[in-house]
This record gives structure tokens, sequence and C-alpha cells, in this order.
């Protein structure tokens, strides 16, 4: 890590959730097209006072989740960092502080919600809250990687080099106008700089960052192109908004999807 390695030894793990039990907290950490297949197998883990907190790319997740586990289990997630799978055993963050949000849509905070804030915020490494609106902090998050994953996978350059060239520098801005538009189509409260702040926030990053599903695509794995820009092409059509950047992502990067998930 950026911040010092660490290691978990030994590490107390299984692939069976009916060995674990019953849990206080799962963080469910697959990628967006595996959380119908993980909902069902995480059964075993949900009890009548377990939280369970999806944190992938997107806004899918929590609807998926309460489908399978119901409503009153799930909350709305997200989480910052850059990381990737380096070895069997080992991750690489490379950049970004460790950030987690978590909250439930009526905006209701209990005490499990409070004990585990506590136990995040008890990590020095680690930035984590209850914000008052988790579905706009999540949509804030989405906005912002749906856009660099996009921009990243069809330029395959670290996020240095597109934001700076006027040419994708445009079609970057244009991704993060038609995410708030969508999202305040649909009744989003987000805040009224949303897309100033995080441009903000994609000047500032490290210009070697590359976004997970800009990876996964570059070496021929699923990516989570549907959850982002066709998530966002998606839903635009449902509220009557135009997505052509987004549009244009989604056509660029849909055979390469087809091809890593006939492989």
């Amino acid at each position: 890590s950026v911040n010092g390695d660490f290691e978990i030894s030994p590490a107390k793990a299984s692939a069976n959730p009916e060995e674990v039990g019953v849990a206080d907290v799962v963080l469910v950490a697959v990628k967006a097209w595996q959380v119908e297949e993980a909902a069902a197998a995480m059964r075993p883990l949900v009890g009548a006072h377990t939280l369970v907190i999806p944190l992938q790319n997107g806004i899918g997740a929590p609807a998926t989740l309460r489908q399978h586990l119901g409503a009153e289990a799930v909350l709305g997630g997200l989480c910052r960092i850059s990381a990737f799978v380096e070895a069997p055993g080992v991750i690489k963050h490379v950049g970004v502080q460790p950030f987690v949000a978590f909250g439930r849509k009526d905006g209701k905070i209990t005490p499990a919600m409070q004990n585990f804030l506590a136990v995040l915020q008890a990590c020095p490494s680690i930035r984590a809250e209850i914000p008052a609106d988790i579905e706009a902090a999540m949509w804030l998050k989405f906005m912002f990687i749906a856009a660099i994953s996009g921009l990243g996978a069809v330029t395959r350059q670290p996020i240095g080099v597109y934001r700076a060239l006027p040419e994708s520098r445009a079609l970057l801005i244009a991704a993060l106008q038609e995410a708030d538009a969508v999202a305040r189509a649909l009744g989003v409260a987000l805040p009224a700089l949303a897309v100033a702040n995080t441009l903000a926030f994609i000047d500032a990053a490290d210009p070697n960052m590359l976004a997970s599903m800009q990876r996964d695509h570059a070496e021929g794995r699923p990516s989570e192109l549907e959850a982002q820009n066709g998530t966002v092409v998606r839903l635009g059509a449902e509220v009557g908004i135009p997505t052509p950047a987004h549009s244009f992502l989604y056509a660029a990067l849909l055979p390469g999807e087809r091809l890593a998930r006939a492989a």
C-alpha cells in the first residue's frame, strides 16, 4: 500500500457462508454483475440484525440485494480506493485514501450503524461516514466512476492523459453532465456544484490512475460496463434525458465486453 504494507495472518476466510453463520455486517465487495449470485449465496450470513452494505461501482446493487434479502437489512453504500489484485492473496493499493460511506434510504441511523461506523473510524488509514443522503452520495460516486471508466477504457490511457487533452476532456465533462442531469430527473438531490466538484476531484487525482473497469476491459475480462455507462444510457432513456457521451462510450466498448463474456 502507498500508506504502508501489512499482512493478515492467519486469514480467517471461507468459501462457504454456512460455515461463517450470521454476521453483524456483510460488506458486498464483488463486481456489480456478480451481485445477483452473491445475494443468493449470502443468505446464511444475514440474520434479523445484520447490516448488508454494498460497495459496488454503480447504483443498482441495493435494489438487487433487497429482492433477495429484504429491505430492512440492506443499506446503500460506496467506497473510494484505487487498488487491484496483484497476485493471489495480494492486494496492491496504489492511491486514494480508503473511504467508506453507508446509510439507509430513509436517513435513519441505528445503533448497529453507529457501532460499525466506530469500527471503521478506529482504523487510522480509513475515512468513513454516514451521509445525510446516501442516494445522493452514491450518485456522486457513480457519475465520477462511470465517466472515468468509460474514458479510460476507450482511450486506453491513465486519467492524467485524457483529462488534459481538450478533445477528450470535453467528452469527460459531457459524461459528467449527462449523469448529473439523469440523477436530477430521477429526483436525486445532488448538490448544485456536483459536476464542478467532481471535475476538480478528477483534476486532483494521481495522473497514473486507471479505473478498475478500464483494467478489466484492457485485459479481456468481463467488466462493469452495463452497470456504469450502460446504466446512464438506460436511465436517461427512461426519463427522457439524452446521453450521447455515455451512448458513445457504451457502444464503443460493447463489442469487447461481449467478446470477454463469450470467452
